[in-house]
């Protein structure tokens, strides 16, 4: 797609917050006879050009399933290996960043990353912390479940604490306490075909508009963000009531 065609592209409505579950990388790797590491590789390209795209369309927010809590049981030199991409990708794209006015975020059990790509992550996320265009967030050691425990915990420990009382612990209340409150995506889009939500967001896709493409992650193009953007453009969004003027 050329730049002509993205830049002639308009929507009626566009969605404030896209959450991707990026899924394909090894597989796509595999059927071209490379190492699962190339299809990694190709597969951050991939997310600096949706990021790109973003901003060039105003979104506010791109929320990317980068590592779940299950990939810690991965081979170790794949692991290691995503780790290190992970820095890798920091460093490069840190001041990138800034000239683009994106301010960078993670959520997740951070805690467990290796020490050096926390600090890494750390950096990144403090240098562009006064950005005010796309918010671009990593999930990263994340798992849907986890969030919603952890979530539990801190309300429970404030109970015990006398900060609270149980009996108001609302939706509002519990939704404070998640690692970033208030930003459900609008739109949720899974590459490589999957039909689940593999522990992504779990409390927040509640009424999350979904998208699923067979293309794998690293041939998602514009053009195929594209026609995510088309197909959340028709919905109707009704969040379980009826849509305006119905009888």
């Amino acid at each position: 797609m050329t730049n002509s065609d993205a830049t002639s592209k308009t929507f009626q409505k566009l969605p404030r917050h896209v959450a991707i579950i990026m899924d394909g990388n090894g597989r796509w790797a595999e059927r071209r006879g490379l190492k699962r590491v190339e299809g990694h590789r190709h597969g951050a390209e991939t997310a600096r050009e949706v990021s790109e795209e973003c901003t060039r369309l105003g979104i506010e927010r791109l929320t990317l399933y980068a590592f779940s809590l299950e990939n810690w049981k991965r081979p170790r030199a794949e692991v290691t290996t995503l780790m290190k991409l992970l820095k890798k990708f920091l460093k490069e794209k840190r001041a990138e960043m800034k000239e683009e006015n994106i301010r960078f975020s993670a959520i997740g059990r951070l805690h467990m990353l290796p020490a050096d790509t926390r600090r890494e992550l750390d950096k990144t996320i403090g240098s562009t912390e006064d950005n005010d265009g796309l918010n671009l967030c990593l999930a990263l050691s994340y798992g849907g479940r986890a969030e919603v425990v952890d979530a539990a915990r801190a309300l429970a420990q404030k109970a015990v604490r006398g900060e609270i009382d149980p009996e108001t612990i609302d939706e509002e209340m519990f939704s404070r306490e998640l690692y970033q409150p208030g930003v459900d995506p609008d739109l949720m889009i899974r590459t490589a075909g999957e039909m689940r939500l593999s522990n992504f967001l779990l409390w927040q896709a509640s009424y999350s508009e979904f998208y699923v493409t067979e293309k794998c992650w690293p041939e998602f193009t514009t053009e195929e963000f594209h026609k995510a953007l088309e197909a959340y453009d028709r919905r109707i969004r009704k969040f379980g009531g009826l849509k305006t003027g119905s009888p």
